[in-house]
C-alpha cells in the first residue's frame, strides 16, 4: 500500500477511503487503486474491521480501479499474553484489467508479505 486517505466519515466507526498500490513485477501490474466502505469496531477486546469497494465517480487516470469483494480483518490480543495479538485477514480482491493470473498470484504474494512485514515493523516503533 502506498497510500490511504479517508475520502468521507459517516460516523465515528465508518468512512470510504482511497488506497492505492504500487506497479508490481516491473510495472507488468499497473498500480492500482481502491476506494472501500470501511466499518471499524471493538470485538472481544480486539478489532473487527470489515469493508466493500464502492462505487466513486472521481478516478485517476494513473491508476487501474481495483475491486474487493466483503473482506475483514480481526484483531484479537492473546489470552497468554495480552501484549500479542493475532492478525486475521479475508480479502476477495480483483486486481481488474489485463492480466495473467500467474503474475497476479506472484504480486499478491509478496504483496501481502509486505503489508504484514510493514506492519510488524510499524507497531514494534510503538
Amino acid at each position: 500500500m502506498t497510500s490511504l486517505d479517508v475520502l468521507e466519515r459517516f460516523e465515528e466507526n465508518s468512512c470510504v477511503m482511497r488506497y492505492t498500490t504500487a506497479g508490481q513485477l516491473l510495472n507488468i501490474i499497473s498500480p492500482r487503486e481502491f476506494v472501500d466502505f470501511s466499518y471499524t469496531v471493538g470485538y472481544q477486546e480486539g478489532l473487527l474491521s470489515c469493508g466493500v469497494s464502492v462505487d466513486w465517480s472521481e478516478k485517476r487516470s494513473e491508476f487501474v480501479r481495483g475491486y474487493n469483494h466483503p473482506c475483514g480483518w480481526f484483531c484479537v490480543p492473546l489470552k497468554d499474553n495480552p501484549s500479542q495479538s493475532i492478525l486475521t485477514g479475508y480479502i476477495q480482491t480483483d486486481l481488474r484489467g489485463m492480466i495473467p493470473q500467474s503474475a497476479v498470484d506472484t504480486a499478491m504474494a509478496s504483496t501481502l508479505a509486505n503489508f504484514y512485514t510493514d506492519l510488524r515493523k510499524a507497531l514494534q516503533k510503538e
